[in-house]
């Protein structure tokens, strides 16, 4: 009798960390070019041929007024960082990293935006 209710407690257990660790799996929806934000997290401002673009999470805005417009990444911007989850890609020998769909070549210490 003993054994069989460490076995349901061990079980009950088992089955709260299954029920924990599914909660924590977070699915990221990107927004479409076009779509008005209210706020952004943690915008990093990066001036690219005199306009301010912000740069958070991967994801490119343009200002409007008080709100953030979801915009192309500008080819040619420069970043410090790309978000995580990037994917290295070789092409032609040339080493260039690909996140949600947007390309960048390694510069120094810098990430340029490229067309593939």
């Amino acid at each position: 009798m003993k054994s069989l209710k460490i076995l349901f407690l061990v079980m009950a257990l088992f089955g709260a960390m299954i029920t924990l660790s599914a909660q924590k799996t977070v699915v990221k929806v990107y927004p479409k070019h076009g779509t008005i934000v209210k706020t952004v997290k943690k915008p990093r401002v990066v001036v690219h041929k005199k306009t301010n673009f912000y740069f958070s999470d991967g994801v490119w805005y343009k200002a409007r007024g008080r709100n953030y417009v979801v915009c192309a990444a500008p080819l040619g911007v420069k970043v410090r960082n790309l978000p995580r989850g990037n994917k290295v890609v070789v092409i032609n020998g040339r080493k260039l990293y690909k996140y949600k769909g947007i390309w960048y070549k390694k510069s120094g210490r810098n990430y340029i935006v490229v067309n593939v």
